[in-house]
């Protein structure tokens, strides 16, 4: 886990704070279609939902207070607490439950618009959810998947106004105030079911670039702010400030293109023994990123680290691997050579494809580092950057060697839709049949200890099989004058987890 909040640095929160993060396209306050991931940690402060994620990332209770689960794995039960209170002062009911769960549903089918909302995975795991009485919710599931109590995450909001700006939560605080692109207020909710918070103001105050986020900082205009920008990276944790490193849901990856006719099962393991992470982490990310092998967070159940020790930067190996793919320099010209088909010399060239964020160049810096690695053992590269939109029709119609992307993870863990054949992520162009059945048996699991053996099974594949290197994870920083949690794993979207229930002694 990356977050970790030391005891004797920076100062006890207060009973308010001022947070500074960027905004430009949050218009009104609509918790089941938000358009920016910092205001997701607001309202994560604001709404609930029948499953909560903890510090060791595993579903529990929150306004359903138990579930249980029939044989088959497609029904499930949940049971509601019935103390909950929306900030309006009416009481939480199944139907309000069911009423936000069908209402991201409807959205999640509806063709005739493009934006589904950022819940619409719903509409994957459960077919429909129906109340069976005030505190009991029945949810029928498209399939026995465990991962179905990853998604009873989204906002639940009074029945009669899922459709309203600035509905009423059942969380911690309620939003008082919004002006878009100046401020929002968040203020105690006197309704909310456990203890009051100690925190009883958040003032969010918005700009419309990174660098003005950590800018306003600087001159003590804001007391926290959220960033994921490099600048943000020159904090570091003292006695007048403390920053807190989180995790994204983003993995970048260096897509192979497992068909083309260079790319055999000895070369991409010889381009997996070359990267250095470590040196991608620290001269393209200035520090913010978390090295990574498979598509799991290191550090949490669901990552196989006794396999880590396999994946190691190893040139000798590199080399070992690449003769055995009976590539050598017979023409002594620095670059890999082999003869084809018809007898002809060919040069181990790779055309190497990436895309950049408008506001950093981290990809370009990656890209150089990865082909300097390759170039040390005679594989030639040919890097192009493009846009996002080019390099996806490259990867749609499998024209490109190696591409560095990156996937915004879903919250339950499942790659399948990177390592299945014909699945959305899979530009490798992967097959493979143990994959394949390992995928669709994780997807019929119901418990957790059935659903984590998958998970390492699938990994002990993708090691021997290399479809794709897994370089990092994004991470960013929480940089504040305040300590306000005490949680150690404070992630992406829900920034301000802990600050509920953080009381200084």
């Amino acid at each position: 886990m990356l977050f970790f909040c030391p005891p004797t640095r920076a100062e006890s929160i207060r009973n308010s704070i001022i947070i500074g993060i960027q905004s430009t396209k949050t218009l009104m306050v609509r918790p089941f279609e938000p358009v920016e991931r910092d205001i997701l940690s607001a309202y994560n402060a604001v709404y609930e939902s029948l499953v909560t994620i903890d510090d060791n990332y595993l579903p529990q209770p929150c306004l359903a207070e138990s579930w249980e689960v029939s044989a088959s794995g497609k029904a499930w039960v949940f049971h509601l607490r019935n103390d909950v209170r929306f900030s309006d002062g009416t009481p939480l009911t199944a139907r309000d439950v069911a009423a936000s769960a069908n209402y991201i549903l409807e959205k999640a089918q509806d063709e005739s618009i493009a934006d589904h909302g950022f819940y619409a995975i719903l509409n994957y795991f459960v077919s429909s959810v129906t109340v069976k009485d005030d505190y009991t919710l029945s949810v029928k599931a498209k399939r026995p998947y465990y991962g179905l109590l990853y998604q009873m995450t989204f906002p639940v909001v009074p029945e009669s106004m899922v459709a309203a700006d600035n509905p009423p939560g059942s969380g911690p605080y309620v939003i008082t105030e919004f002006h878009a692109g100046q401020r929002m207020w968040l203020a105690a909710n006197p309704y909310w079911w456990k203890a009051q918070p100690q925190v009883n103001e958040i003032l969010f105050t918005f700009y419309d670039t990174a660098s003005s986020v950590v800018e306003n900082y600087e001159y003590a205009r804001v007391d926290a702010v959220f960033t994921r920008s490099i600048a943000g990276s020159q904090y570091k944790t003292g006695t007048n400030s403390l920053t807190m490193s989180y995790r994204t849901n983003q993995l970048e990856c260096l897509m192979m293109n497992n068909n083309a006719r260079e790319l055999t099962l000895e070369v991409r393991k010889a381009i997996r023994s070359l990267i250095d992470k470590s040196k991608i982490i620290s001269n393209a990310y200035s520090g913010l990123a978390v090295a990574t092998n498979f598509p799991f967070f290191p550090g949490t159940w669901m990552y196989n680290e006794a396999l880590d020790s396999s994946i190691t930067r190893d040139v000798e190996e590199a080399r070992r691997l690449l003769a055995e793919a009976g590539w050598e320099d017979s023409d002594e010209n620095g670059v890999l050579d082999r003869l084809n088909g018809k007898g002809e010399l060919e040069n181990l060239h790779l055309r190497f494809y990436y895309y950049e964020e408008p506001d950093n160049d981290v990809r370009a810096e990656t890209a150089n580092i990865i082909a300097d690695a390759l170039t040390e053992v005679g594989i030639e590269c040919k890097i192009t950057a493009m846009t996002m939109s080019d390099l996806q029709k490259y990867l749609k119609s499998g024209s490109y060697d190696l591409a560095l992307v990156s996937f915004a993870m879903d919250v339950t863990p499942d790659p399948g839709f990177l390592l299945m054949k014909g699945n959305s992520g899979n530009y490798m162009r992967y097959k493979s049949e143990r994959m394949e059945e390992l995928c669709n048996s994780l997807r019929k699991q119901v418990t957790m200890e059935d659903y984590r053996q998958k998970l390492m099974e699938i990994q002990n594949v993708f090691l021997s099989d290399c479809p794709m290197v897994c370089l990092v994870w994004r991470t960013g920083n929480v940089i504040t004058r305040y300590m306000y949690t005490a949680c150690r794993d404070v992630r992406e979207y829900e920034l301000l987890r802990g600050i509920e229930s953080f009381f200084t002694r």
